[in-house]
Parts: C-alpha cells; structure tokens; sequence
C-alpha cells in the first residue's frame, strides 16, 4: 500500500521492519513477559521446537535510535530507467528498513538472561516445532548501518537485566 501511494502520489516512503523488541512497557503477550511472569508464579512454560529457536531480540531502545536516525531522511534515490527494473527494484520513492540487533539469540541463552537474574530455573515443557512457525529469524541491518551509522548497543544480557530491574520495580517484587 505504501508502494503504490509513493509511486501514484511522488510521496517519499519508508517501511521500518522491526525484529523482536523487547524492553520495559512491552507487551504483556511477548515471551520475556510471560517467562518472568511465570518464573515468579512458579507455573511451567512451553517451549516449543524443543527449545531450538533463535531470534533476533531487539532491547527497544535499540529500535527507537533506528527510528531517529531514518525519521528526517525521506528516500529520494529512485531508478530513473523504469524499463530495465528488476521484480525488488522500484521507480517510487519507497525503501523498506529493517531494524533489530543483526543477530541471532538461541531462546534458551535468553531463557538462561531471566533464570540468572533470579537465581533459579523456569519450569520448562519442551514441545515439537508448531506448524508454521520458523526456527530461526534475524535481521539484516546492512542498509541502516551504511545509510545512518546504526548501531545497536545494548546485549541481549544488558537488554534483559534492563527489564527485570524495571518488571521488579514496577511489579513490586521481591527477589
């Protein structure tokens, strides 16, 4: 859709891919929240994949300087030879960016981030690969970190910590 009103319209767009963001006031449905929840509550988890997952984990604060460094910079670089395009090239003012860490994080390390913090271990039910879902998914940052000098800082252990402090704080829980 952002495509077409860019080619139809000569209005510059940018399409942000985000890849697993995670941080304080996220949402409650994300797997740091509901492995925390239940490492508290002392209730089991399900791991799916039998625990053979990696994601690209993206600490949020991570995201909103990908956001700042692409916000005042409209895509201007079009193709000019419409004819000789290829089907991923484009005559619109349209990029799409993805945003994340640019690397892969086994679920288990981050399982092993919040089992850490609390000094004890999340009652586990590993389960086989759900139909449809991908084993592994990370991003590629090479277009933001060339174009803007992305840079993500914060590590999957600093990024989880980060949380807990904040989920015990705000939670009032005592560790």
């Amino acid at each position: 859709m952002a495509h077409t009103y860019s080619y139809l319209f000569d209005l510059p767009t940018t399409g942000l891919r985000f890849f697993t963001v995670y941080g304080p006031w996220g949402r409650p449905d994300m797997a740091l929240f509901k492995f925390t929840k239940a490492l508290i509550e002392q209730e089991k988890i399900s791991i799916n994949n039998f625990g053979n997952h990696a994601r690209d984990f993206t600490y949020v604060e991570d995201i909103v300087q990908g956001i700042l460094s692409v916000i005042d910079h409209p895509f201007e670089d079009v193709l000019t030879s419409p004819k000789h395009l290829t089907p991923s090239q484009s005559s619109a003012k349209w990029r799409i960016l993805n945003i994340g860490r640019g690397e892969k994080v086994e679920l288990m390390d981050f399982i092993h981030c919040i089992e850490k913090y609390f000094n004890r271990e999340i009652q586990k039910e590993f389960l086989p690969l759900q139909p449809g879902d991908v084993a592994v998914t990370f991003c590629n940052t090479e277009k933001l970190q060339r174009d803007f000098e992305y840079n993500p800082s914060v590590s999957i252990e600093e990024g989880v910590k980060k949380f807990l402090d904040w989920y015990v704080d705000y939670y009032k829980i005592n560790i």
